[in-house]
């Protein structure tokens, strides 16, 4: 039972508890109906999705794109990240070696408009597995359509880690961090830490490379990139809005 306050008034005393449960309502109401805060706004293992299939609501595309689009699946792997299923790149769209020195600034993208934020912290882990100009790739966001993204790629190939951002097609590096040690056919995880207009990158949790940019500043979608002749597997996907 609550006590009376000294020299207070019977009528005092009741508007005091009516203030107090109403305080009490407001809170409740607060908690039960705000929306549910997730630790992942996006979280992919890719063994929900069947093999041959994309995943729900991911979609190919090429910025470049040349004659025939590059073969995106989920496929089983016994050498997976996680799991037992990866999202490959299994055969780049240009089908020849001529066209693919032709095509090799051409960039491969599976990838997803939903959800679409600005602020993220994405990782996914990936691995090279083939590609005789190029191998590797990395994450994409603040993707607004096949030629107005950000992009970030480790080429085993190069040994290099890079940021870039894709304008209106055209390429432009932003930051490069060389001389690194993953090799083709070895798993490795890029993160991306975006918030306004400084951009983080890590290669296997440690960061290399911290830039500012302003060039796209809307929200967008989220995904994987590939450039030219290179097969990759990408695992583990997964975007936190920031």
């Amino acid at each position: 039972m609550t006590p009376k306050p000294a020299g207070s008034s019977p009528r005092a005393q009741r508007c005091a508890l009516a203030q107090n449960w109403v305080a009490m309502a407001v809170v409740s109401a607060v908690f039960l109906f705000a929306p549910p805060c997730l630790a992942e706004d996006l979280q992919l293992t890719f063994e929900d999705t069947s093999p041959g299939q994309l995943p729900s609501g991911w979609t190919v595309a090429a910025t470049h794109a040349g004659r025939v689009l590059a073969s995106w699946a989920v496929e089983a792997a016994a050498t997976a990240h996680g799991g037992r299923h990866v999202l490959s790149l299994t055969e780049p769209g240009a089908q020849s070696l001529v066209q693919r020195v032709v095509g090799s600034d051409t960039y491969n993208l599976c990838w997803t408009s939903a959800p679409r934020l600005a602020d993220v912290d994405l990782e996914v882990a990936l691995r090279g597995n083939a590609g005789r100009l190029d191998q590797g790739g990395g994450p994409i966001w603040r993707a607004q359509d096949a030629n107005n993204y950000y992009v970030a790629r480790y080429n085993p190939l190069e040994r290099n880690l890079r940021v870039y951002f894709v304008k209106d097609g055209n390429r432009v590096q932003l930051a490069s961090a060389e001389g690194l040690a993953v090799r083709t056919g070895e798993w490795f995880t890029i993160r991306i830490v975006h918030r306004g207009t400084t951009i983080q990158a890590y290669l296997n949790g440690v960061r290399l490379i911290e830039v500012d940019d302003r060039t796209l500043a809307a929200a967008g979608g989220v995904g994987v990139w590939t450039k030219a002749d290179a097969a990759t597997s990408f695992d583990d996907f997964r975007v936190r809005g920031l």
